[in-house]
């Protein structure tokens, strides 16, 4: 068995997994860890437990401490620090022409490491402006390039709902979303009615599209023959949510009918029967 702490280090980030090193910690507490990008100041969203050893794909990284009120302090000095490198590599950017968008800028804990997110609608050669961003602040420097998902994440702000976009919110990662998805649920094919802030289709598309999927399983295709207490007709439609469907009947009439008022007809011999009925 291995024992496991869940740490997460921004809101709606991902959860990264560590070894508690025999500290005791509870679900909120902030700790302090080692990353790839050096220390990092996160809290706690998983408590201590263990799993199977199998389970764990990797040594994992034990936590350094728990978090301390000098660490706590530090990382908002260092919130400080991050505005003003974006304000300086801002001014480099238009300084040196460079076809890119800064986003936001990240220390580390011991500011051993500095990095930028920015998007680009194609590569840039940023090596000048690493060189001078370096140099200005006497530290390891890193540019990311991000897509248009992440710069919303990264950013935030509201949905056309009116609510804090989920991205920023509470989902730790994208799931694939897809045209599909939205026909699943009669919803216009209009991008910019099914589109968010990122210009990607939205997020909150996966939701129900499953339950969508399940309710739109027990109702008829559009153009299937029904039978029905107006005789045999013609499905033009249906409504997953109420559970009815749209027929049109001989007569030309459409009327919305419950899904257990109707039946679907097998073959035609079944539909003679249904119109002579």
């Amino acid at each position: 068995m291995a024992e496991i702490v869940g740490v997460r280090f921004k809101r709606a980030g991902r959860v990264y997994y560590f070894d508690p090193a025999g500290i005791d910690l509870e679900v909120n507490d902030y700790v302090v860890v080692k990353t790839m990008r050096g220390l990092e100041l996160g809290w706690v969203v998983i408590a201590p437990k263990q799993v199977l050893a199998n389970e764990v794909q990797e040594p994992l990284k034990p936590v350094v401490r728990k978090a301390e009120e000098d660490d706590i302090g530090r990382s908002r000095e260092i919130e400080t620090k991050e505005e003003e490198a974006l304000a300086e590599c801002g001014r480099l950017i238009k300084e040196l022409g460079l076809p890119m968008k800064l986003l936001v800028a990240r220390y580390n804990l011991d500011s051993s490491r500095l990095t930028f997110f920015f998007t680009a609608e194609k590569r840039v050669d940023f090596r000048e402006l690493v060189r001078q961003l370096a140099a200005r602040f006497k530290t390891k420097v890193e540019l990311r390039q991000v897509g248009p998902r992440d710069e919303a994440k990264l950013l935030g702000g509201f949905g056309r709902c009116g609510r804090p976009l989920c991205c920023a919110n509470f989902l730790d990662e994208f799931a694939p979303v897809s045209i599909k998805m939205a026909k699943e649920q009669n919803l216009p094919l209009n991008p910019m009615k099914i589109s968010g802030v990122c210009g990607r289709l939205l997020c909150c598309l996966v939701y129900e599209n499953e339950q969508y999927h399940l309710m739109k399983e027990g109702l008829p295709r559009k153009g299937q023959q029904v039978s029905t207490s107006l005789g045999v007709a013609s499905v033009v439609g249906s409504s997953p949510l109420k559970q009815t469907v749209m027929v049109e009947t001989d007569s030309q009439a459409i009327v919305e009918l419950p899904i257990s008022e109707v039946t679907v007809v097998k073959d035609e011999q079944s539909r003679r029967r249904g119109k002579r009925a």
